[in-house]
């Protein structure tokens, strides 16, 4: 529920991005200023917010097959594609292999403790885990799908994606920036500011500006589909509302919410919660608060009161196997409940400048 708002607001800045590498402005985006000025500019910003956040909640409306599921089919093997594509041509640029080097191989100058910590909340976001994601789709898988075979698959997927992500983006970020790691700033910096300037400096800037953010759209989408599907399946469950009650209901909570960090850089770029504007105090609220808590209490319900057994069942049921069955259990009774916690305080003392980063 607070989560969807603002990552709309920034799959908004996705849309606006695309159609301007559509009309052909590559060197427009490129410019410095560019992004700040865009997200400054309320109205803008606004309705770039509105196109996708309506767009996500179209997709819910019709339900899970018809929706999430059709939707999800045709968009993953393009952004697989896509993904492919980029990362090839950017792997073979000329000074692209000091870009890989840079990527994937570990430097011990640039280690602390608060990477090991940001590596983790990472996982938060990547898994989904805590969001409620996980459970929600899990009730729609049917009993004969085995449950560690699809675990494997997550982590096969997940990890290959993220490394691809990576050869995407680090290695032509070092190609087109003379080898130079200080542009690879965090976020919407990177996303927004540096990565068009690397297409500005190509050959083929625009179609693979393109792709380039037809494939960020395309994650952001699923990602924002799943996020919603979650709250809205919640109001189905809990309180039986009728999913095209559930979801016009949470449609308006999200644009309520979402305006407030759409307009937090422009109009109401003087309010400030805790030093922060609203999407970035969103953010932090959810992922650096909320989903350590989360974690830690299904940790809780399941090793404490659901049982490690009830588990087992769940996973051997229709022939199913559950080989980690000892590593689950020492892991969700010692393990993840201890790393939430330690998430939970470490992101909070580094927002209020206790450690950095």
């Amino acid at each position: 529920m607070l989560i969807v708002p603002y990552y709309s607001v920034i799959g908004g800045w996705v849309i606006k991005y695309l159609i301007e590498y559509v009309k052909g402005n590559s060197q427009k985006l490129a410019e410095d200023g560019y992004f700040s000025e865009f997200i400054s500019n309320g109205t803008s910003t606004e309705v770039c917010f509105l196109v996708f956040a309506l767009l996500t909640i179209a997709i819910i409306y019709v339900g899970v097959r018809n929706g999430v599921e059709r939707v999800s089919k045709f968009m993953m093997p393009i952004l697989v594609f896509l993904s492919v594509l980029i990362t090839v041509y950017s792997v073979t640029r000329p000074g692209a292999l000091a870009g890989v080097k840079y990527f994937l191989v570990p430097n011990p100058q640039n280690f602390s403790w608060m990477t090991v910590v940001a590596a983790m909340g990472q996982m938060f976001y990547s898994l989904s885990i805590a969001m409620g994601i996980l459970v929600t789709f899990g009730s729609y898988m049917k009993k004969e799908v085995s449950i560690e075979g699809s675990t494997k698959n997550v982590e096969v997927f997940d990890t290959s994606i993220a490394i691809m992500a990576g050869l995407m983006i680090i290695p032509a970020v070092f190609a087109f920036s003379g080898g130079d790691p200080d542009t690879l700033q965090a976020g919407p910096a990177l996303m927004f500011i540096t990565i068009p300037k690397v297409f500005a400096s190509m050959g083929l800037g625009t179609p693979i500006g393109i792709l380039f953010f037809v494939l960020v759209l395309c994650a952001a989408l699923t990602s924002s589909i799943a996020l919603t599907e979650s709250a809205v399946s919640t109001f189905q469950d809990e309180l039986r509302w009728h999913r095209k009650k559930a979801t016009v209901i949470v449609g308006v909570i999200m644009i309520l919410l979402g305006t407030l960090s759409s307009l937090g850089y422009g109009p109401l770029g003087f309010v400030k919660i805790i030093g922060m504007q609203f999407l970035d105090f969103f953010d932090f609220l959810t992922n650096s608060v909320m989903m350590p808590i989360a974690a830690f209490a299904t940790c809780i319900l399941i090793s404490r009161k659901v049982g490690v057994e009830k588990i087992e069942e769940e996973v051997v049921a229709e022939g199913g196997t559950f080989r980690r069955k000892k590593v689950f259990n020492f892991m969700i009774k010692y393990l993840c409940p201890i790393f939430a916690v330690i998430i939970l305080l470490s992101s909070v003392a580094n927002a209020f400048g206790l450690i950095s980063m």
